[in-house]
């Protein structure tokens, strides 16, 4: 009876080990192994490090239905789908997200930014108020209903249409992304 107790509780065991994905860790940081949109569970495609003249700004990590590598896909993909920013610099202000992020809406879309003006606008607003090492951006896109904000769990609000959804996603994600290697990685490259 001891022995069938001790095989079964080993079974049950190595069932458990070899089913459950381990989160990765960044830099000191647990990066989640799911993400929730709406009343859909996504999955981690992958993670990197965003890096600017040789320092680390934030920790950038794609969430999908299941995993990609397609970039042109998963931009053009009008289905649940999540980007989570980790800022792990005090170099990261306001100020600074606002001018960078302005830059990779300018890269993605190029002589077509205004046909997004408000919408960007809109998207920024978010980022007005102080950030700090340890926040959290979580850009998440339900189809229907536009690209949700939070900050540190808490809704900021939501820009509407696919068409902005591409053109953020865009932004680390597209032929001109804001850092390649942070690109290659989250699309589960190495």
């Amino acid at each position: 009876m001891k022995q069938a107790i001790m095989a079964l509780s080993t079974a049950v065991l190595m069932l458990l080990a070899a089913t459950s994905v381990q989160a990765i860790t960044i830099k000191g940081v647990d990066i989640p192994d799911a993400l929730q949109a709406g009343d859909t569970e996504l999955v981690l495609n992958g993670a990197g490090v965003r890096s600017r003249w040789f320092i680390d700004l934030y920790i950038g990590a794609l969430y999908v239905p299941e995993p990609a590598n397609d970039p042109a896909e998963i931009i053009a993909a009008d289905n649940h789908q999540g980007i989570r920013l980790h800022i792990i610099s005090n170099r990261i202000t306001s100020e600074r997200m606002i001018s960078s992020t302005r830059e990779g809406f300018e890269n993605v879309l190029g002589d077509n930014l205004s046909s997004l003006t408000s919408e960007i606008e809109q998207f920024l607003a978010f980022f007005a108020a102080e950030i700090r090492e340890g926040d959290v951006f979580d850009l998440i896109y339900v189809p229907g209903e536009g690209v949700q904000v939070f900050k540190n769990r808490g809704l900021q609000g939501t820009v509407t249409g696919h068409d902005f959804k591409q053109a953020l996603f865009g932004i680390w994600l597209s032929d001109s992304p804001a850092q390649e290697d942070l690109k290659t990685r989250m699309l589960g490259q190495r």
